[in-house]
């Protein structure tokens, strides 16, 4: 697993320097940065979840890395075309379970999945709204968030009803927030 994961983070690099998948100060820190923060969800993925989607999937945090590293079957869906086709480049080259979707989130048709992730994507409350249709009954969102998840809990607590647990991420000042069972709708 880890060649194939130092192999896409190789890709990642790669590609870079023809489309901004991550920025160019980043670029030595893809393994710590970006691969490591992806990893960090792996502990907290439900055993048995055979099937799931990542949200602007981007350069592939978390979606790919996970599908690199669990051997769960990802439905990436990315807008912008050229990260699509970075992304199925990846997935043939890393033999990732992945399916790529080059579609606007909103319109992607895809079966609702038991894990929803995203990374970087829109503000909490946001992001409850774009993963809602995707998720399958009963399952989860892992969202890692930044040092500012304090203030988008709130956002999204006055909007919607849910259980939110924070877990723990690499920076002890960040976390990945567990999601379920949310609707929308004031919860007062």
């Amino acid at each position: 697993m880890e060649d194939r994961l130092r192999r896409f983070a190789a890709l990642v690099e790669k590609w870079s320097a023809k489309i901004n998948l991550v920025s160019k100060a980043d670029i030595p820190y893809i393994w710590s940065r970006h691969v490591e923060d992806s990893l960090a969800l792996v502990p907290h993925i439900p055993p048995g979840t055979e099937t799931a989607i990542d949200l602007g999937s981007g350069a592939g945090f978390p979606g790919l890395v996970l599908a690199i590293a669990t051997g769960i079957s990802f439905t990436l869906i990315e807008s912008d075309k050229r990260k699509a086709a970075f992304l199925m480049d990846a997935a043939r080259e890393t033999g990732a379970p992945a399916r790529i979707l080059a579609a606007r989130i909103e319109g992607a048709n895809v079966s609702p999945a038991p894990l929803i992730t995203a990374r970087a994507l829109a503000p909490l409350p946001e992001l409850l709204g774009l993963a809602a249709p995707h998720l399958a009954p009963g399952g989860i969102c892992l969202f890692p968030k930044g040092k500012n998840w304090r203030i988008e809990l709130t956002a999204a607590k006055a909007l919607w009803h849910m259980e939110a647990e924070p877990l723990p991420a690499l920076d002890p000042e960040t976390c990945i927030l567990k999601v379920s069972h949310f609707r929308h709708g004031h919860p007062g």
